[in-house]
């Protein structure tokens, strides 16, 4: 089992996902964690988030939906986070914790969060300082892991991005040539530090203040097998997993496609500010222009790749959590980082596509490329 883990994001996404399943997996008298959280960029509108973390009486979940068919609505007060750190304000407290004390190491810093800032390569990246790209921080906290005799080491990176564990790998390696790292640095690298691809599922629909969330009932992370790789802990949730690819397409290209297109909608046609995916599907001409997508533009790519079958039940469940009556899933949320959304979303299900063979006309995932640099409308429809 992993001691001591080492979270970068507070998003109320871990925090009702890799956060609640250890909390869960500690009940259940597991030896894993505990959590300590660091903001690793410097808004300031999450400071009271990072200073909430740690307290004795945890933080509330509230699982809504629906289970086998039976509504269900239950509270869990995760304790399983003991500190919440700043990687601005505490660098020399994460940096010590980091270098002594972690055996796992997660993040989720958002769509963009392995872009890495000009100023992060140069060799004063290893020199102490705080980098400013959450990359860079990586880089140099496995530096100071490796200069103090630290142990082997697993990243779990939690971001939407294909391969994640091997393109956060990568971007490590590279920024640590840049910064002119000793070989034996970059050695060590690759012999003791895993850095697996994952794969996350779960609708978060809703912060809580300061902290906690509430979310769907329906959980996944799939961490894909390596060697020298064990599960974390163990958990209903949590899959080992030869190959995360069907997961990966069936999460990605289905439900995160659908996700895109209603905030395509939503942002094209200057909808109500504050609608949710629930408010949005009442509407029987946009229910009808998603299912319609779906049939004639989405299930023939997984058709054409062998996977009609598990497309057609993904999607049926996918529906299911959409309409899901408990949770308020704001679109403005979905439509963050729209641009990127798309290009990974539909431009790459495209593409996938056509590598089993040619793709027939697509007009409406076509238009939703073509307005994805478009600002929103923000005109009310029907105003």
């Amino acid at each position: 089992m992993t001691g001591r883990i080492i979270q970068f994001g507070t998003s109320r996404f871990l925090q009702a996902h890799v956060d609640l399943f250890v909390h869960e997996a500690r009940e259940a008298g597991q030896a894993v964690g505990p959590i300590a959280v660091v903001q690793a960029s410097g808004s300031a509108d999450r400071a009271g988030r990072v200073a909430a973390f740690g307290r004795p009486e945890g933080y509330p979940v509230i699982i809504r939906g629906l289970e086998n068919g039976t509504r269900i609505e239950r509270r869990i007060d995760v304790r399983s986070v003991d500190r919440g750190l700043s990687a601005a304000r505490d660098w020399e407290v994460v940096s010590e914790l980091f270098a002594t004390e972690a055996d796992l190491i997660v993040s989720n810093t958002a769509d963009a969060g392995y872009e890495v800032a000009a100023a992060d390569r140069d060799p004063a990246l290893l020199a102490g300082g705080v980098p400013q790209s959450f990359p860079g921080k990586l880089t140099a906290l496995l530096h100071r892991r490796w200069r103090q005799g630290g142990r082997p080491l697993t990243v779990l990176p939690c971001e939407l991005i294909n391969g994640n564990g091997r393109v956060l790998a990568e971007t490590v390696r590279a920024l640590a040539t840049d910064a002119q790292a000793p070989a034996a640095f970059l050695a060590w690298l690759e012999r003791d530090v895993i850095f697996a691809d994952t794969l996350v599922d779960r609708i978060v629909s809703q912060a809580l203040d300061p902290i906690g969330a509430v979310a769907e009932p329906y959980a996944l992370w799939a961490i894909e097998r390596r060697p020298g790789l064990a599960a974390p802990f163990d958990h209903p949730c949590v899959v080992m997993a030869d190959d995360l690819g069907p997961f990966e397409r069936l999460k990605l290209h289905i439900l995160n496609l659908g996700h895109t297109v209603l905030a395509d909608i939503w942002r094209s046609e200057g909808r109500d500010p504050d609608e949710t995916v629930k408010a949005i599907l009442a509407d029987g001409a946009v229910r009808d222009r998603l299912d319609g997508l779906y049939r004639a533009e989405v299930l023939p790519g997984f058709a054409a790749h062998g996977m009609g079958e598990e497309a057609q039940a993904y999607l049926a469940t996918t529906m299911d959590r959409f309409l899901n009556p408990f949770l308020d899933h704001r679109i403005s949320d979905i439509a963050q980082n729209h641009a990127t959304k798309v290009e990974r979303r539909i431009d790459a299900f495209l593409s996938w596509w056509g590598e089993a063979g040619g793709v027939p006309a697509t007009p409406l995932l076509d238009g939703v490329m073509a307005r994805r640099a478009s600002p929103p409308n923000t005109a009310r429809s029907g105003a």
